[in-house]
């Protein structure tokens, strides 16, 4: 946010001190004209409503970041953070206060002719009317931002493009656990932290060199512990450990950028706080489901087909363990609302006719919250209810 707001801000500067360099090509008759002493009032009343509409939008930008982490999750604070448009709302009213200001200290110093201040008043003009459009922008965005719906839709478009993205392959059945070899040439972390981006390329250059398979250990998002093993290769290969080392990307957290089951992990956090004892909004979690399902829904697509890197051992998406990560903390919190547990089977029952191939595991998840919200609701009815959907979802052959 600060590049941005600097940039705005520098340009802003160099406009109202370019007005006395490019002032000879404005004829003295139209700058008497023009009426430009009128700059001196206008920049006056720019620089002092500047100031208090910045403070106003850094105001209200952190009262979004603080409403979104007590009612979503802190997680998605950082996509609040990125928007471009209150980057640019902010920027510009920082811009717009320091070209005035600057504008008022060269006025002072006489360093502008009449043809100068004529440039500086057309100058301020086309400010304003910058200014304006992005007031007028930060206005309608101001109506829903931070709000608990935008911060969801946030979420989901986040992990959809990071799901749509994921370059290695995808499996709907079964788990993307790899069974580490106990004699291997092992490439390890040399700190504790998320694998945030692969250079899949390079590591398929490093392994062809070396006439040797890399097996990556685990994707975006794999915690990476000191010590532990980030690729490794086969028994006695001669490898360049730490420039295998250099293609990981360790961060502190996780990443929503290409770690598409983060992005379920943050919906399932959003859910979880709603169905809180203290919230008691089954509303939401319902609506969290419904954005897991469409983001889950394009598991399969893809900008082109997994191409497989010579030399490279990926590691695969499992769409199983992407529905865990949004269920199975949503089916424990709200194990007591029937109306949470029949759309979890409603999910899942979708997801399961969609994706034949993962039936059987998502029959298993639907049974399993099943039972555990046949265990905490005390009405015999909201069960039958329970059951009449998890029938309806996962019928039985004929």
């Amino acid at each position: 946010m600060w590049f941005r707001a600097a940039l705005i801000a520098l340009l802003s500067v160099v406009l109202a001190l370019a007005a006395a360099g490019i002032a000879p090509i404005i004829p003295y008759e139209l700058s008497l004209k023009i009426g430009a002493n009128a700059a001196d009032n206008i920049l006056t009343i720019l620089a002092s409503s500047m100031l208090a509409v910045t403070t106003f939008s850094l105001t209200a930008m952190v009262t979004a970041f603080s409403g979104a982490a007590q009612l979503g999750t802190p997680r998605a604070t950082e996509l609040l953070i990125e928007d471009k448009t209150a980057q640019n709302a902010l920027s510009t009213f920082l811009g717009g206060f320091l070209f005035a200001i600057v504008g008022i200290i060269a006025l002072s110093t006489g360093l502008y002719g009449e043809q100068g201040r004529a440039i500086l008043l057309i100058g301020t003009i086309l400010m304003i009317a910058w200014i304006v459009l992005t007031l007028l922008r930060w206005i309608g965005k101001l109506a829903h931002f931070g709000r608990l719906g935008d911060t969801i839709t946030r979420v989901e478009d986040k992990a959809a493009t990071a799901l749509e993205n994921y370059p290695g392959p995808r499996i709907v059945a079964g788990r993307s656990d790899f069974e580490v070899p106990t004699k291997a040439t092992f490439v390890t972390a040399h700190e504790t932290g998320y694998v945030a981006h692969v250079d899949r390329k390079t590591l398929s250059e490093i392994a062809q060199a070396a006439e040797t398979t890399l097996t990556l250990a685990g994707s975006a998002g794999h915690l990476a512990g000191s010590g532990q093993p980030l690729a490794w290769a086969s028994e006695g290969a001669e490898i360049d450990k730490a420039e295998v080392r250099r293609q990981f990307f360790i961060r502190r957290a996780r990443d929503l950028d290409q770690d598409p089951r983060f992005g379920m992990v943050v919906l399932s956090e959003i859910a979880s706080r709603a169905l809180s004892r203290a919230v008691n909004d089954p509303g939401t979690a319902i609506a969290v489901l419904i954005s897991a399902e469409r983001v889950l829904d394009r598991f399969l697509d893809q900008q082109g087909e997994y191409e497989p890197l010579e030399g490279l051992v990926d590691h695969p998406l499992s769409l199983e363990e992407l529905v865990e990560d949004i269920v199975l903390p949503i089916s424990r919190d709200g194990a007591g609302l029937v109306e949470v547990g029949i759309h979890l089977q409603k999910m899942l029952g979708g997801l399961a006719r969609k994706f034949p191939g993962a039936r059987h595991a998502m029959a298993k998840i639907a049974a399993e919250a099943r039972d555990r919200a046949a265990a905490a609701i005390s009405s015999d009815y909201d069960r039958d209810r329970l059951d009449k959907a998890h029938r309806s979802a996962f019928p039985k052959p004929a």
